[in-house]
């Protein structure tokens, strides 16, 4: 049977990795990012960094706060590296997002950048809770335990 062949469009820019470690992700969805030309041809690039920042609901609008999108040499207008993005969602979820961030105490944490199938500038939004300092140790040790049990696995087969 012949495999499906591969989205060329589909690309991962930027990834947080740390944002599931410090948070508990109760739920995650996909929002549309507005961007300027010099922007977009930096993430094609893969020059950006989301690691640091976050989005806040504030008047009614999604906006992504304190991520690093790289200038573009070429670009006749730059653009500023660090300012703040509109995030697009529907009313829905945007009034779902400002529930949960301002009466349930959660935080919006930006987990990926990329371009969907349709090579659009996407990111997913995840709805979190930080973690404690006892629950990072077992996540950890959890993590440890299933490598180590793959391992073992692995050798005796």
């Amino acid at each position: 049977m012949a495999s499906k062949p591969e989205n060329k469009n589909y690309k991962v820019i930027a990834e947080n990795r740390r944002a599931r470690f410090d948070y508990a992700i109760e739920d995650d969805l996909e929002v549309g990012i507005v961007l300027t030309g010099s922007e977009v041809k930096s993430l094609r690039l893969n020059s950006a960094n989301i690691a640091e920042s976050y989005a806040a609901v504030e008047n009614g609008e999604l906006w992504l706060v304190n991520s690093y999108i790289a200038p573009y040499e070429q670009a006749m207008f730059g653009h500023e590296d660090r300012r703040r993005r509109k995030l697009l969602a529907n009313k829905r979820e945007l009034a779902r997002m400002w529930n949960e961030t301002a009466r349930k105490g959660m935080t919006l944490v930006p987990l990926v950048l990329y371009f969907n199938h349709k090579g659009v500038a996407k990111m997913k939004i995840g709805i979190a809770k930080g973690k404690k300092t006892v629950d990072k140790r077992e996540t950890a040790a959890k993590r440890d335990w299933n490598r180590q049990k793959q391992r073992l696995l692995k050798e005796r087969g």
